[in-house]
């Protein structure tokens, strides 16, 4: 029995037109609603290892990372307060995603955007200003609220503005953005943390307005998808986006799926209560399990808290704050790997390449670790020896960053027929936001008794993902966004849950 079922790339249908500069530009405007997100994950690191920041905010942190007698390596940072403030904001973005798919379905992407960066723009002011406590976490929720509109309109924009051919590409350009965002913060850390004065954590906090601003500017001049436009009753004008999107006056076979896809969104009422229905079963699954799988890599223990994780393992202030930078550079560079792979090689092969590379890589940090500090947390790691879990935890990023990252965003987007896309997308963020919330409130406090351990729990997950990518995930490139049913009525497992007339005029296949 094959691992998935597929369909040949001259299954799909081939639609008029081409890739324009116009959809081009469109696209890399509206996937800067990732910088919000990515500069979000890095900065809370950094700010977190800054002495300045946790005396002000945290002084019993602070008092027990300075204490010498105090020799326990894995639980210096252990505090649910400071976890708290990393984590709220992905709290509010759980809730946040719900209002989203609403907003996103009736009033249109490009308005979700909008909202988004809107919001996200008044807690970065409120977190730069912050005095207290309370102002950080009502500024971080403030910043979860954007980043749960953004998260949900951006990748449904990306997937249905883009051709079948390179909508992998385009919409890996969120991820991208993601990883730029988490590397301007990773750059910006650095650099603040060199302010002798002590509000380097200020200059951090505040600059997440930057890419507010650009996510909103932005919003203004982005037309909406013809999908969306027809969703709320303009055909005529939906049918003249997707010739300009497509450089053809010819789009009849497209614009006629499109119709056909949006009376059948119209005759749901509920798209809640109809996503649970069995003919969604493989919509509903994807979309749930996809996030839960993405977060449980362990990836955000590296990218909410590298700074402090590797000041954890011995490296000094500086050091710590330049290995982040270095992950972060390696994260944006094997994300444009992904980009030139997904729709060339398609979704499994990254998504199991990067697996398997992960598991090696987080079972021999494991290994370092245990070998340099125990059990007990005493010990210290010479330089070599810093450099060798330095490598393996670079590779763990790469791997990530071609496999995991881009495509757990890009796959959910792309699955869902149109009345229950915002659902599914929806349950997608919202379980992406909810277990981001869980490992950014908890990880410290788990390495503290898990120990090097906690690499062999995220391992031992990453096999388990792996091994349901490869019987349960089929190929999903090249496949037109509205003839996604093709590939699950193809699928050695999925196909008794697609009913023959949710596949119109494609021939299928089993693997």
């Amino acid at each position: 029995m094959a691992g998935g079922g597929f369909v040949a790339q001259s299954g799909g249908r081939n639609y008029e037109g081409g890739v324009t500069t116009f959809v081009i530009i469109t696209c890399l405007v509206a996937a800067m609603g990732g910088l919000i997100f990515g500069y979000d994950i890095g900065i809370s690191g950094g700010v977190t290892s800054m002495d300045s920041f946790l005396k002000k905010f945290f002084p019993s942190v602070y008092n027990k990372e300075k204490e010498e007698r105090y020799d326990n390596m894995y639980c210096k940072f252990d505090s649910h307060l400071l976890q708290l403030f990393t984590s709220s904001l992905y709290l509010a973005a759980l809730v946040a995603s719900f209002f989203s798919s609403t907003v996103t379905r009736l009033f249109g992407r490009k308005i979700s955007m909008l909202c988004g960066g809107l919001v996200f723009l008044v807690g970065a002011i409120i977190n730069g200003a912050a005095e207290n406590v309370a102002m950080l976490i009502i500024g971080r929720l403030l910043l979860g609220v954007g980043v749960g509109f953004a998260n949900q309109s951006v990748p449904i924009y990306l997937s249905e503005m883009a051709p079948a051919k390179i909508r992998g590409a385009l919409n890996i350009g969120f991820q991208m953005a993601i990883t730029i965002g988490i590397l301007a913060a990773n750059l910006i850390n650095y650099g603040t943390s060199k302010i002798e004065d002590g509000y380097g954590w200020r200059i951090s906090l505040a600059l997440a307005a930057v890419p507010a601003v650009m996510i909103v500017v932005g919003s203004f001049f982005l037309p909406d998808t013809p999908n969306s436009i027809l969703e709320r009753g303009y055909p005529e004008k939906a049918k003249k986006m997707l010739q300009k999107i497509r450089g053809a006056d010819n789009v009849e076979a497209e614009f006629q799926d499109l119709v056909d896809a949006s009376e059948a969104a119209k005759k749901v009422e509920h798209p809640w209560k109809n996503i649970l229905q069995p003919r969604y079963r493989p919509q509903l699954v994807i979309c749930a399990l996809i996030p839960f799988f993405q977060q449980i890599t362990g990836i955000n223990v590296i990218m909410f808290y590298a700074p402090v994780l590797f000041k954890t393992l011995g490296f000094g202030d500086d050091a710590s704050l330049m290995s982040a930078v270095i992950t972060g550079m390696v994260n944006v560079v094997c994300t444009a790997v992904s980009i030139y792979s997904a729709d060339r090689f398609g979704r499994r092969i990254l998504f199991l390449e990067g697996g398997i590379q992960m598991i090696i890589s987080q079972i021999l940090v494991a290994v370092m670790i245990a070998i340099n500090f125990g059990t007990n947390g005493v010990g210290e790691m010479s330089g070599s020896t810093a450099n060798i879990v330095l490598f393996l935890i670079c590779a763990y990023v790469a791997a990530f960053a071609w496999s995991w990252g881009p495509l757990g965003w890009l796959v959910p987007s792309e699955i869902c027929p149109l009345e229950i896309r915002s659902a599914g997308q929806a349950i997608n963020v919202s379980v992406n936001m909810f277990f981001t919330f869980f490992i950014g409130q908890f990880f410290l406090t788990m390495l503290c008794h898990l120990k090097f351990g906690l690499f062999l729990f995220f391992a031992g997950f990453v096999v388990i993902m792996t091994i349901f990518i490869y019987f349960f995930l089929p190929e999903t490139k090249n496949v037109p966004i509205e003839e996604m049913n093709t590939v699950w009525k193809a699928h050695w497992f999925w196909s008794k849950y697609i009913p023959d007339d949710a596949v119109i005029g494609v021939e299928t296949h089993t693997a």
